[in-house]
């Protein structure tokens, strides 16, 4: 409850809702974020809306949340990656801000440089920290790209142990129908996005298949709960990506105890690190990625991932935002808030929104 003794009400802004009715999502974890919260007690509205870069969504959303703004008896409004919540300005409301990956980094292209919208989007996820009552990132680092005035807290995306846990490798892999008897490495991700460094990928398994013989498994453009089924199936995730907050495919792996051969990027070093049978790369070269999985895979165990990420609790979490929330709340009241258990929370699309 706020001080007054109703629980928090909170409008969600997104540009990034996942959809229910179609696979290939990465963005579940605003989904699974909002389910927590609401079962911690608070109460949300999300409003969503379609971005593609284009001015005039954004123009159309702005309009709709203001709407909702004027309509609803909400205590702040939490914006989901910067570009949100360039949407409740100028503020009405005190305002959260949950950045996560490239609207702080940019967009990069083919080239593996920042795009125009690249550096638009940085921009403007600078203009948005300025005038954010608080800031979250999802992991350390990413504290290094805002503006020296944000009051930053470090709250990475959560899991879901019901979903991503250990199971038998056979039977995964005879779920999938996969063979048994080969070397199977998993890649998490769209490999048509320059920054996920696909063919680099491709590289390190040209290198591995020279003395071990190695198949990559992609996975995507599926369904969110399949993920952990490809992850129990394969030998190891092969993560190369040149730009990321808080990978979400390196938790998700460790939760299911798949060993992680990583670049250092984002905060993988301190995911894996310390993690038994997780090899962490010295540099970007094929050859040492190559010389890590083989590593991995010659050694045929699984990680010690699992109790690894038990403080990425989906629920505890929930209870850190929470805490944000409070604090946001204390200071515009002089007085703590609270939460309590109450509706469940209603999704508001704006026109042109999937």
């Amino acid at each position: 409850m706020t001080s007054t003794g109703r629980p928090i009400r909170v409008l969600m802004l997104t540009c990034a809702w996942p959809p229910p009715d179609r696979p290939g999502y990465t963005t579940t974890f605003i989904r699974r974020q909002v389910d927590s919260l609401r079962a911690a007690g608070v109460e949300i509205e999300v409003f969503s809306f379609a971005s593609g870069m284009r001015p005039s969504n954004y123009l159309r959303a702005w309009v709709g949340a203001r709407r909702h703004m004027q309509r609803g008896d909400y205590d702040l409004v939490h914006a989901q990656f910067g570009q949100s919540g360039l949407v409740a300005l100028p503020k009405r409301l005190p305002l959260v801000v949950t950045f996560r990956g490239d609207d702080l980094e940019g967009i990069v292209g083919d080239d593996l440089r920042l795009t125009p919208a690249g550096r638009v989007l940085k921009f403007v996820s600078q203009v948005v920290a300025r005038a954010a009552d608080a800031c979250i990132v999802v992991s350390e680092h990413q504290k290094r790209f805002l503006p020296p005035s944000a009051h930053a807290h470090v709250i990475p995306s959560g899991l879901d142990f019901s979903v991503f846990r250990p199971m038998p490798r056979a039977e995964a892999r005879r779920q999938l129908g996969l063979p048994l008897d080969r070397h199977l490495v998993l890649f998490v991700g769209n490999p048509s996005v320059p920054r996920k460094r696909y063919p680099l990928a491709c590289e390190a398994i040209e290198v591995v298949n020279r003395s071990l013989p190695t198949k990559l498994i992609v996975a995507w453009g599926m369904w969110h709960k399949d993920i952990p089924v490809f992850m129990n199936a394969c030998d190891a995730l092969l993560f190369t990506s040149m730009q990321e907050g808080s990978p979400n495919a390196v938790k998700e792996a460790l939760a299911c105890d798949l060993p992680v051969v990583s670049v250092p990027v984002g905060d993988v070093a301190q995911r894996i690190g310390g993690v038994a049978g997780c090899e962490l790369c010295p540099d970007e070269a094929p050859e040492s990625i190559a010389a890590a999985l083989e590593r991995v895979l010659r050694r045929g165990t699984r990680a010690a991932g699992h109790a690894a990420v038990q403080d990425l609790d989906e629920r505890r979490l929930a209870q850190q935002v929470i805490d944000v929330y409070r604090s946001v709340l204390g200071a515009r009241n002089g007085a703590q808030a609270v939460v309590a258990k109450r509706r469940p929370p209603r999704v508001v699309a704006a026109r042109g929104a999937p």
